[in-house]
């Protein structure tokens, strides 16, 4: 079955939903904190879910109950046997990790296109700390037995940052003190920022070093913790105000760590006119946008909606600074580029983003979202800038990150 999106006229309010990374992340802190915690305002998505239901494997106790998760863990230790992380790549990474701690012999599993993400540089990170990693050519499935020996981890961060933060969560309960050793270009940096402050939140010093970091031996302090919302997500009906008529997006705070923040700063960029009242950012429709070169190394996530912002600009574009989209969901250059070519735009895919020649309007058709829950976001959105409706795939793939993004969209206007 397929679904369509014919545009429309935005206007309307809306709260943000929560942040899926820093979800993820109190998940598991909670879970290793061996104490009650209260996660309020979590995201509850496909992928949030993965990770509850491998931290459950664990030994935790978790509870979803409206607006808030109650976990409960005495002891947490790795399953001989699965785990399986679906489609999260988040989950796999952070819970491999995790799992390196302990003697057991854990599989990490998930969908198709979780076995085709990269794992190797965290494989090898923790190879040379001793822990028997056995893996499908540096994919899932991935064996792991543990436990970590040594104490310096050399992690090389020009994949992901999510090898990184998966080191750092993972290092406090090594039993002894950990240096660890940064290389390559540094990928994403605000989530490795995300991490280290939540991770200080649940009671672990963590010292900065030239080289990375250093964490002595410490236990997880149990604490409550509420999610802030998610600019990622936000990013969507913010650009669709600012294609198109006005939407204002509840619930953000321009304080966050948040990388993705810089929706705000790009949509400025392009001409689009935003307002920032308290926790109220609300952008509005200015004419066709402008033409832009952003550096999106640190915002890898916004890089398909901010192909849909640009592809009706008036001039040349670029987004650049980010070859690590070759290795999300789908590879995000090479797919958001054929898409959008398919609904008429001029892109071309480089090797770390894509140069965006405006046209006047796309054109309406059907379009493959590979499964990729940000590529079918993103192509709602230019149905309004397209001169036709836009088909896609019913597969329900936004329930990973934005589970009310259908209804929310529908709520400022648009038609689908």
């Amino acid at each position: 079955m397929d679904i369509t999106f014919s545009g429309g006229e935005i206007d309307g309010t809306i709260s943000a939903p929560a942040s899926k990374s820093c979800t993820h992340r109190a998940i598991i802190l909670a879970a290793l904190s061996r104490g009650n915690c209260v996660i309020t305002n979590p995201l509850d998505s496909l992928d949030t879910r993965a990770t509850a239901d491998a931290m459950i494997t664990m030994g935790a106790s978790i509870d979803w109950a409206d607006d808030r998760i109650c976990i409960e863990s005495k002891e947490i230790r790795a399953p001989d046997g699965i785990v399986d992380v679906l489609n999260s790549g988040t989950t796999m990474r952070l819970m491999t990790g995790i799992a390196a701690l302990f003697d057991s012999e854990t599989t990490i599993v998930g969908d198709d296109s979780v076995m085709k993400r990269p794992m190797e540089p965290l494989l090898n990170a923790l190879k040379g700390c001793g822990v028997r990693c056995e893996s499908n050519d540096g994919k899932a499935p991935i064996r792991i037995r543990g436990p970590v020996e040594g104490n310096r981890i050399c992690i090389d961060g020009s994949t992901s940052s999510q090898f990184i933060s998966s080191v750092l969560m993972m290092s406090p309960l090594v039993g002894r003190p950990m240096d660890i050793i940064l290389e390559g270009d540094i990928v994403s940096q605000p989530y490795i920022d995300i991490t280290t402050d939540m991770m200080e939140r649940f009671g672990i010093y963590i010292i900065r070093t030239d080289s990375g970091f250093h964490v002595e031996p410490q236990s997880y302090v149990p604490c409550d913790y509420v999610v802030p919302s998610d600019f990622s997500s936000a990013a969507y009906p913010l650009v669709a105000g600012g294609l198109s008529g006005r939407a204002s997006v509840k619930g953000l705070d321009m304080s966050d760590q948040q990388g993705d923040k810089k929706i705000v700063d790009i949509l400025r960029m392009a001409g689009c006119s935003v307002d920032i009242d308290g926790d109220v950012i609300t952008c509005t429709h200015n004419g066709r946008p402008k033409a832009c070169d952003i550096d999106i190394s640190n915002v890898p996530d916004l890089f398909p909606i901010a192909a849909v912002l640009l592809c009706t600009a008036d001039g040349k574009s670029k987004l650049h600074g980010a070859p690590q989209l070759h290795f999300k969901e789908s590879d995000r250059i090479e797919s958001v580029s054929d898409m959008l070519n398919t609904l008429g735009a001029d892109i071309r895919p480089t090797d770390d983003g894509c140069i965006i020649e405006g046209v006047e309007h796309l054109r309406g058709g059907w379009v493959d979202h590979r499964g990729d829950h940000r590529l079918m976001m993103a192509a709602s959105i230019a149905s309004l800038v397209s001169d036709g409706p836009i088909s896609m795939k019913d597969d329900h793939c936004w329930d990973v990150s934005y589970p009310r993004f259908i209804e929310h969209m529908r709520s400022l206007g648009m038609r689908c």
